[in-house]
């Protein structure tokens, strides 16, 4: 394949800059977890509403992928990577500024396509930087990921426990937003007038039909798209759901997340050159099996220090994965282009957006609710129903209309749930969570509050344990398949790295 002239082109700038496009990322996903609640106090938004701006990033992420990705060789990196900056300053300055739900859901939505732009043209961009370390490189620009969600979350932590209420006339949510400006202008001064090189099946004349064909028809990538989606659900599926899930259990779960994901990041900077020296397929394999293990028992261990031991073998099974999916797709598919790269992205955030993330919901109302004694929690609802009419009359609720309506809503919903009660003697799915969610949410420190609570987190515990073993169902399937291509690799001599044929040679 002929080559590109590299004069001019500061390889090391562009990764590291790169590397800070990702942190800034990283930040949006940790920051916009941690606001959540304030916006909602802040603009008076229903639950539906936040849900809509905090699922921006979501779908808005992958879609910004499958659009942008596949165009690097036609727009250009130096372009998109433009674009990605310009999305994220101005994503964030728009919610900094916003006036109601309608201009914050479109600065969510103008950062997710930032995000979606940085891995979009990042990826091909370090994939054409690095032709003969692709695997090695992609696994140390990914550290960034875990890395900047560490830096984001103990950020918003950090900040909570200062105590400061209001920095520069910004608010405590608008600050915490305007950190990701940090990284954002970082590497906009890093990248914005760079020279940067024409992606590998640019140099080597693919078109972009012929991506597509290489892509699409390629028994190969079609198994690792599939796999991308479970892979993705393993590592990012959980995360989700791990802060709640422990936290219902009495432990500080954004803190053991943040552990995974800094244990992640260092495994995945220094680590680097000795995962470089073995199989790709040997890898996915390995973190199959740990990844399985650490999952399974983090769903049985008790919630104490102990937990920490299968948070470190998730972390280690996980770690690799994305990078790896994404390498071993360049090395093996280096026709796909920047193509294969953009839609591997895009199965990964689809398969835990859309599919794995809203199932797992679904598997802890559904084992919470089998996890309620019938008799005991039916005397809790009727509690409900009595004592929290009279939270209309606390100082810290009269004047909140929100909170008022929602006493009115949910002692109407404990009488729904024990009229089922009475007629079915068992208690109505869904509903009976949700009244104790009512009570808690008016006024958690309330004797009523407490009284739900108590008998609600260890439902929420049971129904998130289980759905961890669920998840981990998952990693049986990956084994066999990469299991598969490992053998038939070692079959061959070994893992092969395919290069790109000249078009016309």
């Amino acid at each position: 394949m002929a080559n590109d002239n590299m004069d001019g082109i500061h390889s090391g700038r562009l990764f590291a800059g790169s590397c800070i496009g990702l942190i800034a990322t990283a930040m949006s996903f940790a920051v916009m977890g941690a606001i959540m609640n304030s916006l909602k106090a802040e603009f008076l938004l229903t639950n539906t509403q936040v849900g809509w701006i905090g699922g921006a990033q979501l779908w808005g992420f992958p879609v910004s992928i499958l659009i942008f990705g596949p165009l690097c060789s036609t727009l250009g990196m130096r372009l998109l990577l433009r674009l990605a900056f310009l999305c994220h300053a101005a994503g964030v300055l728009i919610m900094i500024f916003a006036g109601g739900f309608g201009t914050l859901f479109m600065g969510a939505l103008t950062i997710a396509f930032g995000n979606g732009l940085i891995e979009g043209a990042c990826n091909p961009l370090i994939a054409t930087l690095y032709p003969d370390r692709k695997t090695e490189k992609l696994n140390n620009f990914h550290v960034w990921f875990p890395g900047g969600i560490v830096i984001g979350g103990v950020f918003c932590w950090l900040y909570d426990k200062a105590g400061i209420e209001s920095l520069a006339g910004l608010s405590v949510w608008q600050v915490k937003l305007a950190a990701i400006l940090i990284p954002t202008v970082i590497y906009g001064a890093m990248m914005f007038a760079a020279k940067y090189p024409r992606t590998e099946a640019a140099q080597a004349g693919v078109t972009f039909g012929g991506m597509m064909k290489a892509t699409l028809t390629r028994p190969l990538f079609l198994v690792l798209f599939v796999c991308m989606m479970m892979t993705a659900s393993i590592e990012l599926g959980p995360g989700r759901w791990i802060p709640a899930i422990l936290e219902a259990g009495g432990m500080a779960g954004i803190l053991v997340l943040c552990y995974i994901n800094g244990l992640m990041a260092v495994l995945r900077q220094f680590a680097g050159p000795v995962v470089a020296k073995l199989s790709p397929t040997g890898i996915l394999l390995g973190s199959a099996i740990l990844s399985g293990i650490g999952l399974v028992a983090l769903s049985f261990t008790p919630l104490n220090f102990a937990v920490l031991i299968p948070a470190t073998v998730f972390a280690i099974g996980v770690c690799y994965f994305w990078p790896t999916m994404l390498g071993v797709v360049s090395e093996r598919v280096p026709k796909g282009g920047e193509m294969a790269l953009a839609l591997m992205g895009f199965a990964g955030n689809v398969g835990v957006g859309l599919i794995t993330i809203p199932l797992m919901g679904g598997v802890i109302d559904t084992y919470a609710h089998d996890k309620f004694d019938v008799e005991q929690t039916a005397v809790v609802i009727q509690h409900v129903q009595e004592q929290l009419p009279a939270l209309k009359e606390d100082e810290s609720v009269k004047y909140d209309e929100k909170l008022v309506a929602s006493i009115d809503d949910t002692v109407a919903l404990a009488a729904s749930v024990l009229e089922f009660k009475a007629a079915n003697n068992a208690l109505k799915p869904v509903d009976t969570a949700n009244v104790l969610r009512g009570a808690i949410k008016v006024k958690a420190d309330s004797a009523i509050g407490q009284e739900a609570k108590k008998t609600l987190d260890p439902a929420e515990l049971w129904g998130g344990r289980v759905s961890f073993r669920y998840v981990a169902c998952l990693a049986i399937v990956i084994f066999v398949v990469f299991g598969i291509l490992y053998l038939s690799d070692r079959s061959r001599g070994g893992y092969k790295v395919e290069k790109i044929v000249e078009e016309g040679a």
